[in-house]
């Protein structure tokens, strides 16, 4: 949620089903970027296809702790 908020407009009111993109309004770039950061920080490489289905940040979370339980 850190990095999100950096990305998010300054009013938003952040929870874990908001949607990235209809409800933040997060470009595909924006996406993009909060994708790097959670991948820099927990040392994981999310593939396209996972990051396909993501629409929150609860299922980017739900994908992180796959992806590092897989390691």
């Amino acid at each position: 949620m850190a990095h999100l908020e950096r990305l998010a407009p300054p009013d938003s009111t952040l929870h874990s089903d908001i949607d990235l993109v209809s409800e933040l309004g997060l470009d595909s770039v924006k996406v993009m970027d909060l994708m790097l950061d959670a991948e820099d920080e927990f040392d994981i490489s999310v593939p396209l296809n996972v990051l396909a289905d993501i629409r929150t940040p609860d299922q980017l979370a739900q994908a992180i702790n796959k992806l590092l339980e897989s390691q």
